[in-house]
This record gives C-alpha cells, structure tokens and sequence, in this order.
C-alpha cells in the first residue's frame, strides 16, 4: 500500500469518527430533547384524562387523597412562571434515567406534595427536555405550583441559585428537615412544608448540583 493510499485511509477514518462524534452531540442537545418533549407531553395527557375520570367529591367531602405511584408514574403537574407561560412539566416518581428523561424526578423517600418534610424534585439542567435549564433565573419570592388530583400547591421560592451549589452526593438537601453542616451556608426558610429544586451546577456535565430551597404557601383544594 502507497503512503498516498495510507493517508487516503486514515483520512476517511477521522471523517468518520468526526462524524460519528457530531452525530451523538446531536443526538444528546437536540435528538434527548425531541424524545423527552414527547414523553413528558404524554405524561401531562395521561395524568389529566386520570383526574377527570375520577369520581366527584360530594360537596363538604374530602377530596382524593396524595396517594404513593409506582416509580417511572407521573404525580403531579409543575409550573414555573418564571420560565415562561407555557412552562408545564410531569413530575415522575423516581430520579433514574428513565425517569429525568420524562419530566422532573421525585425523590422516592421526599414528602408527597404539600406534604409536610421535604418536597424534593430533581431535573436535567440540559439534554432530555431540559426542565431546569433557566434555574439560575429563579428569584427569592417566585412561585412554583403543583398541582395534583387532590389540589393545587403553591410555594415561593426562598434562596437564590447562586446561593447553595454542593456535590452530588450531599443528600443533606433532599432531607425532611436539611441542615446545612456548614453553618455559614444557605439553608432553608425554617417551614415544614419545603420544596427543595435539584440539577446540574453547569450546563455541560460536571458533579455539582445547584439547589434551590422554597416553602409551601398556598393550598388551594379541588
């Protein structure tokens, strides 16, 4: 073989693999998220037709009750106004893969939502929908509502996202009361109703996490 015909080769092996290369980034920031934007769409779908077809609460009586769903099924429907009007993402029981690739994960051992402890959630800052991509436009004071079969919760937002960014493993934020062992760091506002936000501290991959803590303000029953 001629040193022409090397070069040749080995030419057409790394437009190859470039374009294997190319093809998985595209696949991860634009293919993840075509996937994802349909999962979670018939995650809400599902989740509403559910709630209309169950039965209507005699008037004084007691609604239907937060029940436990099985991980990989959607509970409850989040809002964010802060991220726009058409903001709306299933939150899905669980924080695997599967589960962060439809909606926001809820933490299996976290409170129900409204439920007194920690209501803590976890989200892809980007790829697979992106559902907290804009977390870091959060303020103190905005709200996040979610709504269940049950009721709709509203909670306000506490701490800023600059505020608290910790490793992956500090499971100290998703706790029925955190604590932050530093004592100088952000914690949460000193409420038994908390909604704790989770995901990546950067856009591209990295082992921090940014966490944002709020409070449950507002019950509004169905």
């Amino acid at each position: 073989m001629t040193r022409r015909r090397v070069l040749l080769w080995c030419g057409a092996g790394l437009l190859a693999a470039g374009l294997a290369v190319l093809g998985y980034v595209a696949w991860q920031y634009v293919g993840t998220n075509v996937v994802a934007e349909r999962a979670q769409a018939r995650n809400i779908e599902r989740l509403e037709e559910q709630w209309r077809r169950l039965p209507t609460s005699q008037e004084g009586a007691a609604g239907p009750s937060e029940t436990p769903v099985d991980l990989g099924d959607a509970l409850a429907i989040v809002r964010v106004p802060r991220f726009g009007d058409d903001y709306v993402m299933p939150v899905v029981e669980g924080v695997d893969d599967d589960a962060l690739s439809s909606g926001l994960g809820h933490f299996e051992d976290s409170a129900a939502p409204g439920g007194t402890g920690n209501f803590a959630l976890a989200g892809h800052r980007v790829t697979h929908g992106e559902p907290l991509r804009h977390i870091d436009a959060l303020q103190p004071g905005d709200v996040v509502t979610v709504e269940t079969a049950r009721a709709t919760y509203t909670y306000e937002i506490d701490t800023d996202p600059d505020d608290l960014e910790v490793d992956d493993d500090d499971a100290w934020v998703i706790a029925p009361e955190p604590v932050n062992p530093d004592d100088a760091g952000t914690g949460p506002a000193d409420a038994r109703r908390l909604l704790t936000l989770v995901t990546c501290a950067e856009l591209f991959h990295t082992d921090e996490r940014t966490v944002v803590f709020g409070h449950l303000v507002d019950t509004a029953e169905k």
